[in-house]
C-alpha cells in the first residue's frame, strides 16, 4: 500500500476559523475526523501537506510511493477500491480538482514546489459517490450521513459492552457500547440512528439521546440533557442542556443549561450556562456566514445553521448568539446581549467593549484550561498560537466596525 498523504486544498481557507490551526483532514465529521476515515479506510497511516505554520505539528512524511489525497474528500468503498488500484503517475480530477494521485519522491516534491501537473496522467473522477467539505455548513449537514458510515466502520465484527437495566432502550441492536463506558439512568432511543458510546465516555442519569448520536472516548452528557441527533462529540467534550445536529471538535464543555442547535465547536471552548444559540431566523430565510476567504457573509445553502465557534473561544453565562454566527480562535465573549455574527479571531467583545484581546492573556486561558486535562501547551502550540496573533491582528481596523449579516 502506498504512503497516504492528505493535501489542504483551496477550501481550507473557506473552513476557517477551524482550520487556523488544524489541517483539514483533523476537522470531526460523524464520529472520526477525515483522517481517521481514510486511515480506517486504507489500513495506513497519514500525513499532511499543510500550511507552513502547521508543519512543525503535523508533519509530511514521504516516501517512495506515495498516494496524495485531496482532505476535503470523504472516504467511501468505491471510492477507496479505485484509489488502491491507481497507476503510478495517475490522477483523479473532479470538476478540474485534484481528487488523488500516485507519486513517487521526485513527483511529489516537484508537485510541493510547482504545484504543476502537467505530466500525470489525469483522469476525470466518474461514476463514483463523492462527499466532499467546501464550505462551513457542509460539516453541520453531512455529520448524520457520516456518523452512521463511521458507526458501521468502528463496530464491524466487535461486540458491544451490555447496558445496565437502570436506562431505557429503544433499538438496542444500533447501540454500541465500548469499553470502560458507565451509562445509568437514562433514555437511549436508536430508532431513529445508531448511538455510539466511546471508552471510558459517561452518560448521567436523566440524560435522554436519540440518534444519531456518538460520544468519543471520555466525552460525558450530563443530567437531564437531550441530545437530537445528529450529535457528535470529540474526546473529553462534557454537554449539558439542549442539542440539536451539532458537532463537538473535542475537549469543549457545554456543560449547562441553554440550546445549542446546527452547530460546529471547535476544541478547548467554553460556553457558559444559560447561553442559547438561535438555528432558525425569524423570517425562515437561507443562513449567511461569514468567509473568510471572501472577507464577506456567504448564503450557506441551510435553512438551519446556529454558531461556528474557533478553538480556545469562550462565551459568557446567558449570552444570547444569533443565527449564523462565527466565532475566530482565542475570542472571549461576555454580556447579555446578542453579540456581532462575525466576531474575528483574538477579539473580546462585551457590552460596549470590541478589542483586540491580548496575547499574554489568551495564552494564560489556553494554559489554564489545557491544565484541566493535564496536557500542556507545547513549544509547537505557543509558536503557533504567535504566528496567528501576528497574522490575523495585525491590521485590525477597530475604527470600523465589524460587518452584519
Amino acid at each position: 500500500m502506498a504512503n497516504i498523504i492528505l493535501f489542504d486544498s483551496e477550501v481550507r481557507s473557506h473552513l476557517l476559523p477551524l482550520t487556523y490551526l488544524r489541517p483539514v483532514g483533523e476537522l470531526r465529521v460523524g464520529i472520526l475526523s477525515i483522517r481517521e476515515k481514510w486511515e480506517h479506510w486504507m489500513g495506513a497511516k497519514a500525513s499532511y501537506i499543510t500550511e507552513d505554520y502547521l508543519s512543525d505539528r503535523y508533519p509530511l512524511d514521504i516516501r517512495e510511493e506515495n498516494l496524495v489525497i485531496n482532505a476535503s474528500v470523504l472516504p467511501n468503498g468505491s471510492l477507496c477500491r479505485l484509489l488502491r488500484n491507481m497507476e503510478p503517475n495517475e490522477a483523479y480530477l473532479y470538476q478540474d480538482e485534484l481528487i488523488a494521485a500516485r507519486l513517487d519522491r521526485k513527483q511529489l516534491y516537484k508537485l510541493i514546489r510547482d504545484e504543476e501537473l502537467d505530466a500525470l496522467h489525469a483522469l476525470p473522477l466518474q461514476d463514483i459517490e463523492l462527499q466532499k467539505i467546501s464550505q462551513l455548513s457542509d460539516l453541520v449537514a453531512l455529520n448524520g450521513p457520516a456518523l452512521e458510515s463511521d458507526f458501521h466502520l468502528l463496530t464491524a465484527g466487535k461486540k458491544s459492552q451490555p447496558l445496565s437495566p437502570s436506562n431505557r432502550v429503544l433499538g438496542p441492536e444500533r447501540i454500541f457500547v465500548e469499553e470502560g463506558a458507565i451509562v445509568e439512568g437514562a433514555t437511549l432511543n436508536a430508532r431513529t440512528g445508531p448511538i455510539y458510546i466511546g471508552a471510558h465516555a459517561e452518560i448521567m442519569e436523566g440524560a435522554s439521546l436519540r440518534g444519531p448520536v456518538a460520544l468519543s472516548a471520555h466525552a460525558v452528557v450530563r443530567m437531564g440533557a437531550q441530545l437530537y441527533g445528529p450529535v457528535s462529540l470529540g474526546p473529553w467534550s462534557k454537554v449539558g442542556g439542549e442539542l440539536d445536529h451539532c458537532t463537538f471538535q473535542g475537549y469543549s464543555n457545554k456543560a449547562h443549561h441553554g440550546f445549542l442547535g446546527n452547530s460546529y465547536i471547535g476544541e478547548w471552548c467554553n460556553i457558559g450556562a444559560g447561553t442559547t444559540v438561535s438555528n432558525l431566523r425569524n423570517d425562515y430565510e437561507e443562513v449567511r456566514l461569514w468567509n473568510y476567504a471572501t472577507q464577506r457573509f456567504e448564503p450557506s445553502k441551510q435553512q438551519f445553521l446556529g454558531l461556528i465557534l474557533g478553538d480556545h473561544a469562550r462565551l459568557g453565562i446567558n449570552m444570547m448568539i444569533n443565527t449564523g454566527t462565527s466565532v475566530g480562535v482565542a475570542s472571549n465573549l461576555y454580556g447579555a446581549q446578542f453579540p456581532r455574527n462575525y466576531i474575528p479571531p483574538f477579539t473580546e467583545a462585551g457590552p460596549s467593549v470590541l478589542k483586540t484581546y491580548p496575547l499574554e492573556h489568551a495564552v494564560r486561558s489556553m494554559e489554564q484550561m489545557l491544565s484541566r486535562r493535564q496536557t500542556p501547551l507545547s513549544v509547537a502550540d505557543r509558536i503557533t498560537i504567535i504566528r496567528l496573533f501576528e497574522e490575523t491582528t495585525e491590521l485590525r481596523p477597530w475604527d470600523k466596525r465589524p460587518p452584519h449579516a
